[in-house]
């Protein structure tokens, strides 16, 4: 950075003289931990920013691990004992300033010696409940919200479902859908469940007896229907955002507020057209995962969930395969296995039955289809195949998961529909196409890619039934 210093000199003449002398000042470049331990900007002046992972001071030298988020692996400090401070303990925040030079390290191959440190925040490390060195349950680690984005698990955690998420967009985006910001505040409950949060204001100024929107407003179980009106304009559209399920359940399987990755194509009646996307949508977020995500994955499938790498391997490299419900009910009434839940035709599927039809097909995704009509929503297409009766819809399911995705054909038969439901003609009135689309939880895509067990510990601040920290 090139800098002016300007002076100004009186002459006898009265008249005033400025000189100027120009110099070149040097600053520190800064670096993410990322950068500087890939060897970005070797041998330059360097600032790095983060928390401390370890401090170990000796007689002639202070060493430091410093993380700022961006990398599993932290940067090594090598200082001045002279540097040291009392405040510069376990999780401080802090700022060092110096040189990047290579480590004699083989575990270490980038360092930085530090020229200053400056702590900006400090930690009491007397009072924090887990070491970074120590390893904790993810059970342990949902107790604390606030803190559990600071330990090497649900760090890699973050990343890997920031990664996650860009990989999904990018595949919308190359295949040519329009991404839609579907509402969270709505007046229909698109599952039709009644699981729904109902929004009203608060304070004094509000009517307890007046609705704020003239109508009952919640909170959206799902973006369909308004990806459904989006399609009578556009051919290909998705969304992907908050959704929310007023289920008292405390399962491993559900929670309130969760994210949902959900698409809706025109022009279509064929469940293949969807089976396709969603197979490919897999596929191709999941290798963007890995080959992004390669330290944080590994952190999961050797030292989180043991062996799992073997079984995500296995789900890249064999097409999905595909039964009709009817096959599924014949594979579960076949089987040896003692079911909690009975299997007759026209029951529903049971986690437990999911669980078994995955692991019969092979212990990879399985797509199910043709679902009993009663079964599914009203606006799913109808085969019109009686006496069995059934409707174009469709499940993904994925080893130790159960259920993914859910989809369907939609039902654009305005003579069947008013049978049905006359609330729902509008949709369809004002030029209807055939057209199918589906929704999968991105939360579990997380736990079948990583085999969490709990989809409390894929998401950053879980709420469930009477669980709402922080």
């Amino acid at each position: 950075m090139f800098q002016a210093a300007v002076k100004t000199f009186s002459a006898s003449s009265g008249g005033g003289l400025t000189c100027i002398r120009h110099y070149c000042k040097k600053t520190a470049r800064k670096l993410r931990v990322s950068e500087a331990v890939s060897g970005a900007g070797l041998g330059a002046n360097v600032k790095v920013q983060g928390w401390v992972r370890s401090v170990r001071p000796q007689k002639a030298n202070l060493f430091l691990h410093v993380n700022d988020g961006s990398s599993l692996q932290s940067l090594q400090i090598v200082a001045s004992s002279e540097l040291n401070n009392p405040s510069l303990t376990f999780g401080s925040a802090v700022e060092v300033t110096g040189t990047l030079k290579k480590s004699p390290h083989h575990k270490q191959p980038v360092e930085l010696e530090a020229e200053q440190i400056r702590v900006v925040g400090e930690c009491n490390p007397v009072d924090f409940p887990f070491k970074i060195k120590e390893r904790h349950s993810l059970e342990y680690l949902r107790q604390f919200p606030h803190l559990r984005c600071r330990t090497n698990a649900f760090s890699s955690l973050l990343r890997i479902r920031s990664e996650a998420t860009t990989a999904i967009h990018s595949y919308f985006k190359d295949n040519g859908f329009l991404q839609i910001h579907t509402p969270i505040i709505t007046s229909n409950d698109c599952e039709g469940a009644g699981e729904l949060f109902q929004v009203e204001p608060s304070g004094p100024d509000h009517d307890e007896d007046e609705n704020f929107f003239s109508v009952p407003a919640f909170l959206t179980v799902s973006g369909q229907l308004h990806l459904e009106v989006m399609s009578g304009a556009f051919s290909k559209v998705y969304t992907f955002g908050p959704t929310f399920r007023a289920e008292n359940s405390q399962s491993r399987r559900h929670l309130a507020e969760f994210y949902m990755v959900e698409a809706e194509v025109s022009f279509t009646q064929s469940l293949e057209d969807l089976t396709k996307v969603m197979e490919d949508m897999f596929r191709s977020a999941t290798e963007h995962v890995l080959a992004h995500c390669v330290e944080d994955v590994d952190l999961f499938h050797k030292h989180v969930t043991p062996g799992h790498r073997e079984i995500v391997d296995a789900m890249l490299k064999r097409k999905f395969p595909v039964i009709t419900y009817s096959e599924a009910i014949d594979i579960l009434k076949r089987s040896s296995e003692k079911f909690s839940f009975p299997t007759d035709w026209g029951c529903d599927l049971q986690t437990e039955h999911e669980k078994y039809l995955v692991k019969h097909c092979g212990n990879i995704p399985v797509f199910v289809t043709d679902y009993p009509f009663n079964l599914k929503p009203f606006y799913a297409r109808d085969n019109q195949d009686h006496p069995e009766h059934t409707a174009a819809a469709v499940d993904l399911l994925v080893p130790g998961v159960g259920e993914l995705c859910g989809g369907s054909l939609r039902e654009e038969r305005l003579d069947l529909l008013r049978v049905r439901l006359e609330e729902y003609l509008d949709l369809r009135r004002f030029g209807s196409v055939p057209h199918g689309g589906f929704g999968l939880g991105f939360e579990r895509y997380l736990q079948c890619v990583l085999g969490v067990d709990n989809i409390k510990d894929v998401i950053p601040f879980p709420r469930s039934s009477h669980s709402c920290l922080l």
